[in-house]
């Protein structure tokens, strides 16, 4: 199973993801990418944060960009499911 690392992207700051998780396919991994990114618009913060310039970089094992996934895609595929 490939592993891949899911680094999130918040205005100018970058939290890697030192781990990363053993997923089946890319297709998975953009699941898992929409719901961190759901989660964490979820979470109170102490700032504001601009989820409209953030997103979560998915890399593979090799370093690779397997996809980038945009915070604000995850509110409209969420008012699509309601």
């Amino acid at each position: 199973m490939p592993r891949y690392f899911f680094n999130v992207h918040i205005g100018g700051d970058a939290l890697a993801d030192p781990e990363g998780q053993d997923l089946r396919d890319a297709d998975q991994a953009w699941e898992v990418a929409r719901a961190m990114a759901q989660n964490l618009m979820s979470t109170e913060f102490e700032q504001p944060v601009n989820w409209a310039a953030s997103h979560i970089e998915v890399k593979d094992d090799l370093d690779e960009t397997i996809l980038e996934f945009p915070f604000m895609e995850a509110v409209s595929f969420t008012q699509q499911s309601h």
